[in-house]
């Protein structure tokens, strides 16, 4: 039961959404799964991985717990799927055929399934139906790569990407992170290559083309994962070790050596670990993301291997998705700030024990930053922290403002608490709340218990409502500072007024996030023969630091810093991760003289991109023709 809601909070949550419908914050709009009247328990997989058609083909067992002995339907999630049968399995195991048939496509969402429910069913029975399918060759979900894609150039190599709501395009369930269903699979591949998924990986399994998982706890369906190529292991700790092509595995191994301290301290500070081992894949380029927290078995982009560690803060933040996101899961993607602001929080946390503070003031200075340009871009109604969220894109709803802004709530709540009642309130909160998916309010209803009232007139509930469903930042927002980037600052005004040569900059010391920083704040009426001496000292077109490329590319892009223009195609054509390519495009559209050049390098860049990010460029590209056309 939600408790009295500030005059926003209920504005809010009992706003109308189209047709005058009450909209309901607790209700999932990104799926078509009647989960209020069977809910998914179990997923067994028996799955055939087919290179040559680019398809998995085989059968999904469901095991629904009947909440509604009344209905007569079941409807599942999912997107181009080929459904050949489907059958209700009886105890003795023998299969009575079931009618099934398809609703109306919608160009998000996919396309819903219905099952007719047996006569008989009742709340003390589990239904069992059994579902043999196989996946389009364009299932959103999964990329497949040929040899010549991957790092060996030998094996063609397959991997899933299921957040948010891609699971259903190559397994057809309830796909909504607000059930949560243990599953086990059986994977067929050529003999040669190995698979892996986020379950119960053995370092030393055969490649004998048949491979068996299991993921004992239930996890919501964006994290079930599978990876198919020629992978192989090196350990790096006692429970931790990574998985990738043999030509990348040295370097893995180099770059997260630290991954075990990690794993103990994060131990240390947010409880116990509840997954077993904890091990990395290191992906091909084309992979969309830094990296996705899926358990047990983290996937990561390559664009890390720096080299120099320097850019292990994404596997801090996808080891702390252990304990937030993975552990206690966002009922639906409107509540994904519990997810990400709350693991951004103990990355931060995480990276100052491991590094140091000054390291951690850096990302928080710079995530300040991203959050204050996300506010230019996204919508006011989706600013809060929790916003309405009935439609959109579920993977691109509020660009990265439910990370920081979610960051700066809990590190309000700990400059006004203190760090030792914000940590017992992590502990208890992490074993209050393990296994289970819970909303905005229901957080709300248990800080609200364990904190604001224990220690009353500090932060009160309207205030923390105010984080949660105003848009923009409280007046009372924690604004971050580093000393180390504000040198920074002063290095890049001192050089561009031409106080400073460049040889007195003291690049040398200064992290990547440090040039990040020196490259931003770089005044814009810079002359070509400034940015030419620049990038020949700095190097910066040559950087082997993919998040500096980033930073200088778009710099190059928005200047029209034509002589760098060939070294930013090999940027757009090295990386498919979407955070280090869209928005290089997203300067290249939008610099009112490079629309056509960067719709030209798309093209002939992105064969090897994943379908996310070939989708979140095509809307750069929509919206900068918009914008060109004078449409609103």
């Amino acid at each position: 039961m939600l408790r009295k809601l500030s005059l926003i909070a209920f504005t809010i949550l009992l706003g109308s959404c189209g047709g005058g419908d009450a909209y309901d914050p607790a209700h999932d709009y990104f799926t078509f799964a009647n989960t209020n009247q069977f809910i998914t328990r179990h997923i067994a997989l028996d799955l055939e991985v087919d290179f040559a058609a680019e398809k998995l083909r085989g059968s999904a067992v469901l095991y629904l717990k009947v909440i509604d002995d009344s209905a007569e339907t079941i409807t599942l999630d999912t997107r181009d799927l080929d459904i050949k049968s489907v059958a209700v399995v009886a105890e003795d195991g023998s299969l009575q055929a079931a009618t099934f048939d398809f609703g109306d496509t919608d160009a998000g969402m996919g396309t819903p399934l219905h099952i007719a429910a047996p006569d008989d069913i009742d709340t003390e029975t589990e239904l069992v139906i059994r579902i043999a399918y196989e996946t389009s060759p364009d299932a959103s979900a999964l990329m497949w790569l040929p040899a010549e894609l991957t790092a060996g150039g030998k094996q063609p190599m397959v991997f899933s990407q299921s957040q948010a709501i891609h699971a259903r395009s190559w397994i057809p369930l309830q796909d909504t992170p607000s059930i949560r269903v243990t599953y086990e699979a059986s994977i067929s591949t050529p003999v040669e290559l190995l698979a892996v998924m986020s379950a119960n990986n053995d370092p030393l399994t055969p490649r004998r083309g048949e491979f068996h998982f299991e993921m004992p706890q239930p996890i919501p369906s964006y994290l079930i994962a599978l990876a198919v190529g020629n992978l192989y292991f090196a350990p790096i700790g006692e429970v931790t070790g990574v998985y990738t092509e043999p030509e990348l595995l040295d370097a893995s191994v180099y770059e997260f050596g630290q991954v075990q301290e990690m794993m103990d301290v994060a131990v240390a500070n947010f409880g116990p670990y509840q997954w077993g081992r904890y091990d990395l894949l290191v992906l091909p380029p084309s992979f969309p993301y830094g990296g996705m927290e899926n358990p047990r078995l983290s996937f990561l982009t390559p664009s890390l291997l720096a080299g120099d560690r320097s850019l292990v803060s994404v596997v801090a933040h996808e080891l702390a998705h252990s304990w937030s996101g993975n552990l206690v899961t966002n009922a639906t993607w409107r509540d994904g700030w519990l997810n990400e602001g709350m693991t951004s929080y103990l990355e931060s946390r995480l990276m100052e024990i491991i590094y140091d503070v000054d390291r951690a003031d850096e990302a928080k200075v710079l995530d300040y930053e991203e959050l204050l340009l996300n506010f230019e871009s996204v919508p006011v109604e989706r600013q809060s922290l929790a916003p309405r969220l009935d439609s959109g894109d579920a993977d691109d709803v509020q660009g990265t403002i439910h990370y920081h802004k979610g960051r700066l709530f809990l590190e309000h709540l700990e400059i006004e608490f203190g760090r030792d009642r914000m940590d017992q309130f992590l502990l208890a909160y992490f074993d209050e709340f393990a296994f289970k998916t819970i909303t905005s309010e229901v957080f709300l209803d248990y800080l609200d218990d364990e904190l604001l009232s224990v220690i009353p007139d500090v932060v009160s509930r309207d205030d923390a409502e105010g984080w949660l469903y105003q848009p923009g930042l409280p007046t009372d927002a924690p604004i971050p500072f580093s000393k180390t980037l504000s040198e920074a600052t002063a290095h890049a005004q001192s050089w561009a007024s031409g106080e400073i040569e460049l040889q007195d900059i003291p690049t040398a010391n200064w992290s990547p996030q440090a040039m990040r920083h020196f490259i931003n704040s770089l005044p814009a009426d810079l002359t070509r023969d400034q940015l030419v001496a620049l990038d020949a000292h700095l190097g910066l077109s040559a950087t082997s630091n993919a998040e500096i490329g980033r930073t200088w590319f778009i710099q190059v892009a928005t200047r029209r810093f034509e002589p760098a223009y060939e070294a930013l195609e090999l940027h757009l054509n090295r990386f498919g991760r979407t955070r280090l390519v869209a928005i290089v495009y997203e300067a290249l559209a939008s610099n009112g003289h490079d629309l056509e050049l960067g719709e030209a390098m798309f093209e002939r860049a992105r064969h090897a991109y994943h379908p996310i990010t070939i989708t979140a460029i095509e809307r750069v590209f929509a919206r900068a023709e918009a914008d060109a056309n004078g449409e609103v």
